[in-house]
C-alpha cells in the first residue's frame, strides 16, 4: 500500500487547505450549506483514506471533527464562531498528525488529547454516541434493529468498491437478512461488468447504533442511495415469499479488520525527521500535451539534419545548397530547443495563490490575537513563479504578514483616533516584471517610525551620532539583524529576528527585498524573485583570461570609466561620480585574486550593477555576448564560494562563473579595497557620510 502514501499526503493536505479556506470565508450565523458540505467531504475523505492505510489515529481524530460538521450540514447545530475556531485548531492538528505520518517524528499527544476533547465537550459529550442528537436517541430506544435500503449508483463499481463486501461488514455487526433487487438488469448481450445494477434490502437485528452502520458505507456515501430506518416491532421486515440470505463472515475479513486497526509503526520514531519538501507537481494536460508537440517537431529537424548530413559531399557543385539546407536546419533546430527549453520550465511553474493561500488564517488568528480589525485584499494570484521558488518564499511572507500586524496596522482605537477606518487593509499584490516577479505586501497603517529607529540604531553602534540618513537608508536599517523598535517582547515579534532572516532568504534565492513608507499611511515592502532558478539570462565579461556571467537582472548601465569623475577616500576605495551619486568601484581581479596587468582605471570598462538596495561598478576587461546560461550549483559539485552564485557551461564546453552582485559587494567590503588610484580628494558638496556609505 506504500506506493500509494504520497498521492495520500499530498491529497489530504490539499483537503486540509480546502477545509481552511472554507472556513475562514463561512458567515457565521448564516452559513452557506455548500461550504459545510465542501469542508464535510474534505474531512471525510481524509478520515477514509487514513483508514485505508492504517494511520487509524488521523481516521479517529477526523470523525469527531467530522461528526460536528455532519450536525452543521444537517441543520442540528448552529454555525457559531466557537465551532469554526475549534474546527480551524483540528485542521491544524490533522495537518500534524499528516507530517508525522509522511516524515516521522512523535505526535503531539497532549495537543490531539485536548482539541479532540474541546471538540466532544462542544458535542455535549463522548462523540462515539449518534452523529446527531436525533441519531442518539433513536439508536438507544430501538434495540431490535435496523432495515437498510442500500441501492449503488451505476458507476460504483468503478471506484473498486464492492457492495458484497459492505454486506460481510454488516454481518459481523447482528443477525442479517437480504432481498436483492434484480429488476434493472439488462439482459446479458447488454450487461457491462463495470456496471451496478442491483440493489438490496438489508434487515440487521441486534443492539447496533446507527452510526456503525453509517460507517460501512462511508466510502461510497456520494455513490448510492441510502436509506436507513429503525425496525421495530411493527416494522415489517423482508418479505416472506422472497429469498433470504445468512451471510457468514470469513475468518479473514476479520482478520484483516484487526489489522487495518492497528496503529502505523510510523507514528513515532526515536528522533524527528526534518518535513521533506514535496517530490511531486501536477501538470495541467495542456503542457503536457505542448511538449510533446515540440517534440514531434525536434524529431522532424533531426530527420532534416540527418539527410542534408547524409547529402554532404566534396563536389563544389552542391556544396553551397547544402550549406543552406545546413545552416536552415540548425536554425530550426535552435527554434525547437528553445521552446521545448521553455515549456518544460513552464511544468514547474504554478500560481502564487499556494503561498497566497498560507495568509487569510495567518491574518485571522494574529488579528484576533492582537484584537485588530483587518481586511486582506489579494491581487495577481494567477501570476506564476518556480515551484522550487514558491517552497521558499513562504516563511519570509509569514514573517512580513506578522510584522505587518504586530507594527503596521493599529488597534481600532488608535485608528479612529487617526481619523482612520477602524478596519486596516492589508494588501497583497504579485505580478510580471521582466524576468523576474514581483511581490508587493502593503498596509494603510501606521508606517515606521524613522525617529525610533534611528535612535535604536545609534543607541546599538549601527549609526554615528552626527551621521545623517536619507530615508530610504533609515528604513533599509530594519533589516539589520537585532535592531527591533518593539515596545515590549511578545510570541508575535519584537526579539529583533525576522526582518533580517527575510532579507537573507530572499537574497539565497537571488532576489531583493526593500521597504517604502510613509509615517502615519503605511508601508509597502517589495520582493523582487528570479521566475526560476535553474536559468538566467547573463551578460559574459572577460576578466583577465577568464569568462564570468553577470546576471542581466543586476546591471543598470556598463560605462567607460573618466578619470575625472574618480575621486579616492584613504584606506577606503576609488569612488566613482555617476551623475549624482558616487559609488564605489570593484575591481574583480581583486576580488577573486587574479593578476591586472593595468593600474590604471582610466579608460577601463565598468559594468555598473546593484544588489540588496546597494549600487557599484565592477572593472571588467571586456564586454562578450548576452545569453540564456543553465545555472549549476557549485555548493552541490564543489564548495560554496563568496562571491559567485554558481557555474554554467557554455557552448565552446568551457566553465564559466556566475558573480554574485550582493555578496561580491559584501565580500568587498570585508576584505577591504587596495589604496585609491584616484586622488583622495573629497566628493564635490563636501559630504563625508556620503562617500562613506557608498564605499
Amino acid at each position: 500500500m506504500q506506493q500509494f502514501h504520497q498521492t495520500f499526503f499530498e491529497e489530504s493536505f490539499e483537503g486540509l487547505d480546502i477545509m481552511e479556506n472554507e472556513l475562514l470565508n463561512l458567515d457565521v450565523g448564516n452559513a452557506d450549506n455548500e461550504s459545510i458540505n465542501t469542508i464535510f467531504r474534505s474531512a471525510h475523505s481524509i478520515k477514509g483514506g487514513s483508514g485505508t492505510f492504517g494511520f487509524t489515529a488521523i481516521a479517529e481524530f477526523t470523525h469527531v471533527a467530522e461528526t460536528l460538521l455532519d450536525e452543521m450540514r444537517d441543520g442540528i447545530r448552529p454555525v457559531t464562531q466557537e465551532a469554526v475556531g475549534l474546527l480551524l485548531k483540528s485542521v491544524d492538528v490533522m495537518r500534524d498528525m499528516l507530517t508525522v505520518y509522511k516524515d516521522g517524528g512523535d505526535m503531539d499527544a497532549d495537543n490531539i488529547a485536548l482539541v479532540q476533547g474541546q471538540l466532544e465537550q462542544l458535542l455535549g459529550g463522548d462523540s462515539s454516541n449518534a452523529a446527531s442528537s436525533q441519531e442518539a436517541s433513536s439508536s438507544s430506544s430501538n434495540a431490535e434493529g435496523w432495515l437498510i435500503s442500500f441501492r449503488p449508483h451505476i458507476e460504483m463499481l468503478r471506484t473498486g468498491n464492492d457492495p458484497v463486501r459492505m454486506i460481510y461488514a454488516l454481518a459481523e455487526l447482528g443477525e442479517i437478512e437480504t432481498k436483492v433487487d434484480i429488476s434493472e438488469l439488462p439482459s446479458f448481450t447488454d450487461l457491462n461488468p463495470e456496471d451496478s445494477f442491483l440493489s438490496w434490502e438489508i434487515s440487521l437485528k441486534g443492539d447496533i447504533k446507527k452510526e456503525d452502520i453509517s460507517e460501512v458505507f462511508d466510502w461510497v456515501e456520494d455513490e448510492c442511495d441510502l436509506d436507513i430506518q429503525a425496525l421495530t416491532s411493527e416494522t415489517e421486515t423482508v418479505a416472506e415469499d422472497t429469498t433470504t440470505a445468512t451471510i457468514e463472515t470469513p475468518t479473514a475479513t476479520t482478520e484483516s479488520t484487526e489489522a487495518a486497526s492497528k496503529p502505523a509503526a510510523a507514528t513515532k520514531t526515536a528522533s524527528a525527521k526534518k518535513p521533506t519538501e514535496s517530490a511531486s507537481i501536477r501538470v495541467g494536460i495542456d503542457k503536457v500535451d505542448e511538449i510533446i508537440n515540440l517534440v514531434g517537431e525536434l524529431v522532424i529537424t533531426q530527420a532534416m539534419l540527418g539527410q542534408v548530413g547524409g547529402e554532404i559531399s566534396t563536389d563544389e557543385t552542391h556544396s553551397t545548397y547544402q550549406m543552406e539546407k545546413l545552416v536552415e536546419g540548425l536554425a530550426q533546430l535552435e527554434r525547437n530547443t528553445r521552446e521545448i527549453q521553455e515549456s518544460v520550465m513552464r511544468i514547474r511553474m504554478l500560481p502564487i495563490s499556494f503561498v497566497f493561500s498560507r495568509v487569510p488564517r495567518l491574518v485571522h488568528d494574529l488579528s484576533g490575537k492582537l484584537n485588530k480589525k483587518v481586511n486582506l485584499v489579494t491581487l495577481g494570484e494567477g501570476t506564476e513563479l518556480d515551484k522550487t521558488v514558491m517552497e521558499k518564499i513562504g516563511d519570509p511572507m509569514v514573517h512580513l504578514v506578522r510584522n505587518a500586524l504586530d507594527h503596521g496596522i493599529e488597534t481600532p482605537e488608535q485608528r479612529l483616533a487617526a481619523g482612520k477606518d477602524e478596519t486596516g487593509t492589508l494588501t497583497l499584490n504579485a505580478y510580471h516584471k521582466g524576468g523576474n516577479i514581483v511581490i508587493e505586501l502593503s498596509d494603510d497603517g501606521a508606517g515606521i517610525n524613522k525617529e525610533r529607529v534611528l535612535n535604536k540604531a545609534r543607541s546599538n553602534g549601527l549609526v554615528g551620532e552626527n551621521e545623517t540618513l536619507t530615508d530610504d537608508a533609515i528604513n533599509d536599517l530594519i533589516f539589520h539583524p537585532g535592531l527591533s523598535t518593539a515596545a515590549e517582547l511578545s510570541d508575535v515579534s519584537g526579539r529583533g529576528v525576522g526582518m533580517d532572516v527575510v532579507r537573507k532568504n530572499i537574497k539565497s534565492l537571488g532576489g531583493s527585498v526593500r521597504v517604502d513608507s510613509n509615517e502615519g499611511e503605511g508601508a509597502t515592502f517589495t520582493i523582487q524573485l528570479p521566475l526560476t532558478l535553474a536559468i538566467l539570462d547573463g551578460q559574459l565579461v572577460k576578466v583577465g583570461d577568464e569568462t564570468f556571467v553577470v546576471p542581466l537582472v543586476s546591471i543598470i548601465e556598463s560605462i567607460q570609466v573618466k578619470s575625472d569623475n574618480l575621486n579616492g577616500i584613504a584606506g577606503k576605495a576609488d569612488l566613482y561620480q555617476l551623475r549624482d551619486e558616487y559609488i564605489p568601484v570593484i575591481r574583480a581581479h581583486n576580488v577573486f585574486g587574479m593578476e591586472d596587468n593595468n593600474a590604471s582605471l582610466n579608460d577601463r570598462l565598468m559594468v555598473v550593477v546593484e544588489g540588496d538596495g546597494k549600487k557599484a561598478g565592477i572593472i571588467v576587461d571586456d564586454l562578450l555576448a548576452q545569453q540564456q546560461v543553465v545555472i549549476k550549483s557549485l555548493e552541490t559539485n564543489y564548495q560554496r564560494v563568496d562571491g559567485l552564485s554558481g557555474a554554467t557551461i557554455l557552448g565552446d564546453g568551457t566553465v564559466a562563473l556566475i558573480l554574485d552582485i550582493p555578496g561580491m559587494i559584501e565580500m568587498y567590503k570585508t576584505i577591504g579595497a587596495p589604496e585609491p588610484t584616484a586622488p583622495v580628494t573629497p566628493p564635490e558638496g563636501g559630504d563625508s557620510n556620503i562617500a562613506d556609505e557608498a564605499a
